[in-house]
């Protein structure tokens, strides 16, 4: 081995901020045979957490079996090069909605797109809920993503890099494709309640775009209920709601304005004793 003086173990330590994962994949196209990945381990340069899937330590670090969820995503997203955003509920929390996000290792975290198969296998501190972009199909409507380079002279501090994720708008629509098997109806009734700065502009060109009935139908419910002051800049007639109705719930309430069976409570006045006497 030849140490630091070894130019692709050099690449590695200018391109990989400490705590930072990489996998063999991007080892390989960095010039670095599974042997040197092997011996780079040995000498302590590198940890592996996971098969194929090694992180940097700190200078002097204990060991330890978890990797922040954070650090993960990133690492996959700036260094690795994998397309897909971190979305729905866990984005809105990171905007300061964060009341909404769980604690310790339950704590879902929803991440959309081409999520590398060893991200879910890795011992993280939240749990990975993985889905396709299929609300908007290979559109990158609503995803920040920063024209960032980490390997820039005037980039920030690595724990500064960040999130490629939803906006607002858009993490609105994909935790609303959530219910009602993963989030409650009342959990994101009181979402909706704190969300009075939604940009009307970007939810028209969202609503538009999205491919789900139900969504678009779920997003005038909850819409309707609170009535913030972006809602009269919505262009309703421009946004396809579908036709017949959609069962969501057993045993709920047809809420007619928007062709939808729901928790009784969500259906509009009058659900409540409709409910009783059913």
């Amino acid at each position: 081995m030849g140490g630091l003086n070894s130019n692709p173990l050099k690449r590695v330590l200018d391109q990989v901020p400490p705590g930072f994962l990489v996998d063999s994949r991007w080892l390989a196209a960095s010039s670095v045979a599974k042997s040197s990945a092997s011996d780079y381990h040995r000498e302590g340069w590198l940890g592996r957490v996971a098969r194929g899937v090694y992180r940097r330590p700190y200078p002097q670090e204990r060991s330890t079996d978890v990797v922040d969820w954070k650090l993960a995503v990133l690492s996959a997203q700036w260094i690795m090069d994998y397309d897909f955003h971190v979305g729905g509920m866990t984005a809105l929390s990171l905007e300061g909605h964060n009341h909404y996000l769980g604690l310790g290792r339950s704590a879902g975290v929803y991440l959309y797109g081409d999520v590398p198969a060893w991200l879910p296998r890795l011992t993280l501190d939240a749990h990975p809920l993985l889905r396709r972009r299929q609300l908007f199909g290979s559109e990158p409507l609503g995803i920040d993503d920063q024209d960032f380079d980490p390997a820039a002279k005037n980039a920030p501090n690595p724990w500064d890099w960040p999130l490629r994720r939803s906006t607002p708008e858009r993490a609105v629509l994909e935790t609303l494709n959530e219910l009602p098997d993963a989030e409650t109806f009342h959990k994101v009734d009181m979402l909706f309640e704190g969300l009075p700065s939604l940009r009307p502009g970007r939810l028209d060109k969202l609503l538009q775009a999205c491919r789900s009935v139900k969504v678009k139908r779920l997003f005038f419910l909850f819409a309707d209920r609170h009535r913030h002051r972006w809602l009269a800049h919505i262009d309703r007639t421009a946004i396809d709601l579908g036709k017949g109705p959609r069962m969501l719930v057993e045993g709920g309430r047809y809420a007619a304005a928007y062709q939808l069976v729901v928790p009784a409570e969500f259906a509009g006045p009058g659900s409540k004793e409709a409910a009783d006497g059913a």
